[in-house]
Formats: C-alpha cells, sequence, structure tokens
C-alpha cells in the first residue's frame, strides 16, 4: 500500500470476505481497519447502491460470488479504474454492454 499514491477503492462486501479469510490471522485482519481509518482503503457501498444490478450479474454468471458482483458495479461506476484481482474470473465477467473489466493482475494467473 505505501507504493500506491491514492487510495483504493472496494466494496464492504469484498472488505467482510476478506475479513473472513483472515480471521485466523488477528495481525492482518487489524490492518484492514486500519486502511479505511487512513482513508487508503475507501469503501463503496455498491450492493446497497445497486441491488438490482447485483442481482441481474448474479443470475448471469452462477459462478460469480457477491463480492465479485459488487466489484464488477465499481467497475461501472468508474469506468476509467482498473481492477486489481488475482481472480481470472474477472477475466471473463463484462461490465454493461458487454465490455471486458481492465484489470490488474499477476503475471502467470
Amino acid at each position: 500500500m505505501e507504493l500506491l499514491d491514492e487510495p483504493l477503492a472496494t466494496t464492504e462486501t469484498v472488505v467482510a470476505e476478506v475479513c473472513h479469510k483472515l480471521r485466523k490471522l488477528r495481525p492482518a485482519l487489524g490492518v484492514i481497519p486500519r486502511l479505511v481509518a487512513e482513508e487508503r482503503l475507501v469503501l463503496v457501498p455498491a450492493f446497497a447502491g445497486q441491488p438490482r444490478r447485483v442481482s441481474e450479474l448474479l443470475a448471469k454468471y452462477p459462478e460469480m460470488d457477491a463480492g465479485d458482483a459488487t466489484l464488477v458495479v465499481l467497475s461501472e461506476l468508474y469506468p476509467r479504474a482498473r481492477l486489481i484481482t488475482v481472480d481470472d474470473d474477472f477475466r471473463r465477467y463484462r461490465r454493461l454492454r458487454n465490455q471486458a473489466i481492465p484489470v490488474v493482475m499477476p503475471e502467470g494467473l
């Protein structure tokens, strides 16, 4: 995070998933609220703000979870932004008008 000049945006749904996965790694889990408090991580209420769109995406992609759907919505709200991920499903997912989602992904995935 220190290498980035600007805050990252994500959704509360994704943060909840991350916190669940980090539940046994307490020091790592504690970093998430600190990043939010320092405004280095901005939470966008994509699920609450766009419930119909989340529902459409979940119906279109049976393998998609709610966190992924909110990130697609986020990419629609901020079309010039790029999604940083290790989840190669985002190469298949499409946002409005069948557009690919611009992703930043480690080599080899």
